[in-house]
């Protein structure tokens, strides 16, 4: 399965802050708090640029999933067509 790649440099203007060091953060465990107190930012932001990310993974899973099944749906309508009793 491939890697979802979500645009962090638009998220990085957006809030000005380096987003891949909050991703590094979150993914070794550490709480908004201590985030924030590290960083300076402020929990709302931290929470809503939280939300950002979510809603972009999100965007781009679902999007990887539809462009999988209409792979599967052409391939079923090739099979139907190939065995109609079936």
């Amino acid at each position: 399965m491939k890697t979802i790649e979500i645009n962090t440099t638009k998220l990085c203007q957006k809030y000005r802050t380096n987003v891949p060091v909050l991703i590094r953060a979150w993914k070794k465990g550490n709480s908004d708090m201590e985030i924030s107190s590290r960083t300076g930012i402020n929990l709302d932001t931290l929470s809503q640029i939280k939300c950002d990310l979510e809603m972009a993974h999100r965007q781009a899973r679902l999007a990887q999933k539809h462009a999988l099944s209409e792979d599967e749906q052409l391939s079923t309508k090739h099979h139907i067509l190939l065995s109609p009793f079936l």
